[in-house]
């Protein structure tokens, strides 16, 4: 099995320029990653990346793929696995959106929903069903700790990575005995380009520490992942809380 011990081989990151996917490749690199394909829309910044990780010594190629054009998907994916095995999948694009502009403006909201669900249901698939044509690998899949409650603050991009927690969590029972291990991952606010402007809420973390923490669920072959641990026992609590009383905390 080409990704033993949860080093693997290859690695295909969907969402080529994500800093989270970049920092996970950099330490799978130092490990034993020889193999990288980063999937993006093209651009300067995707083939910047590219060029960082050869310098460590990857054989890097980018891969057009663009989240929103899921017929293209099959084709698009499809052919790189027709190139050699892919041991592992980062599922790692995604948009926040401006949940006040999103409010407003339902085609925003709905492009919110395509780009973080549909798009991601898409391309899961098609992916999961070539690992399990191959016979192994892991695909693993960025959720949020966002999606866990709906929240005043971010209830559109919240619901699209409820959404895709709760399909990540299924197809990882379907490809349960496969040879196919799926493993979602929940960080809470991560400091990034993304959320640059944004007001930070507690137990914040980094991509490097994502990262850091993808690299110990894939050796431990972990089903779920929060980022940093603690959330899961806050998420928990939180998930309890009578509603009318869930308004009032701040929580954002």
């Amino acid at each position: 099995m080409k990704d033993a011990f949860g080093a693997p081989q290859s690695l295909l990151v969907l969402g080529g320029t994500s800093e989270i996917g970049l920092a996970t490749a950099r330490r799978l690199i130092a490990r034993r990653t020889r193999t990288v394909r980063l999937a993006g829309r093209p651009s300067p910044a995707l083939e910047r990346a590219a060029a960082e990780l050869r310098e460590r010594g990857a054989d890097v190629r980018t891969v057009p793929f663009d989240a929103l054009d899921s017929a293209s998907h099959e084709e698009v994916l499809g052919k790189v696995f027709t190139e050699g095995d892919i041991d592992m999948v980062l599922l790692a694009f995604g948009v926040l959106g401006d949940q006040a502009r999103d409010e407003e403006e339902p085609l925003s909201a709905v492009r919110v929903a395509q780009t973080n669900y549909t798009g991601a249901v898409s391309a899961g698939l098609v992916c999961a069903g070539a690992l399990q044509a191959q016979g192994h690998g892991s695909l693993v899949v960025l959720s949020a700790a966002a999606g866990e409650r709906a929240r005043r603050a971010d209830f559109i991009y919240g619901s699209s990575k409820a959404g895709l927690d709760v399909f990540a969590q299924g197809l990882g029972d379907a490809l349960h005995g496969t040879g196919v291990h799926v493993m979602v991952v929940r960080p809470g606010f991560v400091r990034s380009r993304m959320t640059t402007g944004r007001e930070e809420t507690p137990l914040a973390t980094t991509p490097g520490a994502v990262a850091d923490a993808i690299v110990t669920g894939l050796r431990r072959r972990s089903e779920t992942v929060w980022v940093p641990g603690a959330l899961r026992v806050v998420m928990s609590a939180l998930r309890h809380v009578p509603r009318p009383l869930f308004r009032r905390l701040t929580v954002r």
